[in-house]
């Protein structure tokens, strides 16, 4: 039985291919370790959320679903594969936000590489939209965010948005604020975007 069966986490994930995840780590590991590792932190997201049995959980794939690791999410974890579709990351997260919605009341969407964000995190959120608020943030401490729980969609957090940047999160809450929707915060976490972060992580996994 989930807790919040009307309720989606979408879980936005890319191919892990060397060279084209974590590319911010390679000054201190090589494209393939940087590929493993970020196959390793999705696999371990995954298996965390299933088991907190909070809400359905899809993973929204990129460049497509075929990679291996996301047919070991389907045979480990049961979860629903979806294809990301848009020009950019804004874009595709504004679909992946559209569609869910139509099919449920609120949704949370994660990343697969914040080894700090934690069941309970989600379930703080959901509870939140479910009593009545808006929109949930989850700050990074590099100035973006970990995670971004709705009720309703709109374009304006999405669009002509510096992805990847320190002014994710201050943008997002100029935004939101913009939108007049009431809003809640959770606690700042860390991500593992740079090399300052693989000893945060190896201390987390001792």
């Amino acid at each position: 039985m989930m807790q919040f069966p009307n309720a989606r986490i979408v879980l936005f994930a890319k191919a892990p291919e060397a060279g084209k995840v974590k590319t911010r780590l390679l000054p201190v590991v090589s494209a393939e370790e940087a590929a493993e590792l970020y196959a390793e932190l999705l696999k371990q997201t995954v298996e965390k959320m299933i088991r907190a049995k909070l809400a359905p959980l899809e993973c929204w794939c990129s460049p497509d679903t075929s990679h291996p690791i996301f047919q070991s999410l389907v045979d480990d974890f049961g979860i629903t594969l979806r294809l990301q579709q848009g020009a950019d990351l804004g874009i595709r997260m504004e679909r992946a936000a559209g569609e869910t919605l139509t099919e449920v009341q609120s949704l949370v969407l994660i990343g697969g590489d914040c080894p700090a964000l934690e069941p309970h995190h989600l379930s703080q959120a959901f509870g939140w939209l479910e009593g009545g608020v808006d929109a949930v943030v989850g700050p990074a401490e590099d100035g973006g965010y970990v995670l971004l729980g709705l009720k309703e969609n709109s374009r304006l957090l999405f669009s002509d948005m510096p992805w990847g940047g320190n002014q994710v999160l201050r943008l997002t809450r100029e935004r939101l604020q913009q939108l007049n929707w009431c809003s809640r915060e959770l606690e700042t976490l860390w991500d593992l975007d740079r090399p300052t972060d693989l000893e945060r992580y190896r201390l987390l996994r001792e």
